[in-house]
C-alpha cells in the first residue's frame, strides 16, 4: 500500500462503529501532535483509541469530506471536514470540525502526525472552502 492509500484506508473506515480502525491504521508507537480549539495535545495509540471510543458513544455516524489529499514520499497531507449524526437526531448530519493533518507513514501504518482543527462554521461560504 502507498502512504496515501494507508491514510485513505483510515478515513474510509467506519470510525463511528469500527473499534479496530485505529489499531489497523496506526503504528503501536505512533505520536500525534494535535492543535485543537481547546489547546495542544500529544496523543499516543491508547489516547487515539480513547478519542474514537468517545466518538462511538456520542455519534451514530462519522463521515469525512476530503478536499485535499496529497502525498510527498512517505508524508501525506489531508484537509477535510468531519460530519456526524447524533444519537438524539440521527436523521440530520451536521458539520463538526475542519482539519488539516500531515501524516508520516512507515510501512503500512501511520507513525507520526501533525494536526490542526477547529469547530466547523456551518455557513455555506465556510463549508464551500473545505
Amino acid at each position: 500500500m502507498t502512504p496515501k492509500e494507508v491514510v485513505e484506508k483510515f478515513y474510509n473506515s467506519d470510525l463511528a462503529n469500527n473499534s479496530d480502525a485505529v489499531e489497523q491504521c496506526f503504528h503501536k508507537d505512533c505520536k500525534v501532535n494535535w492543535h485543537a480549539s481547546d489547546g495542544f495535545s500529544i496523543l499516543d495509540i491508547d489516547a487515539l483509541k480513547m478519542v474514537f471510543e468517545e466518538v462511538r458513544k456520542m455519534y451514530n455516524t462519522l463521515r469525512f469530506e476530503i478536499s485535499h489529499l496529497l502525498q510527498d514520499g512517505n508524508m501525506v497531507t489531508i484537509r477535510y471536514t468531519s460530519y456526524v449524526t447524533t444519537i438524539e437526531n440521527p436523521e440530520e448530519e451536521i458539520p463538526l470540525a475542519h482539519f488539516t493533518s500531515i501524516w508520516e507513514v512507515e510501512g503500512d501504518k501511520i507513525i507520526k502526525g501533525y494536526q490542526i482543527s477547529l469547530l466547523a462554521d456551518e455557513s455555506a461560504t465556510s463549508l464551500s472552502t473545505f
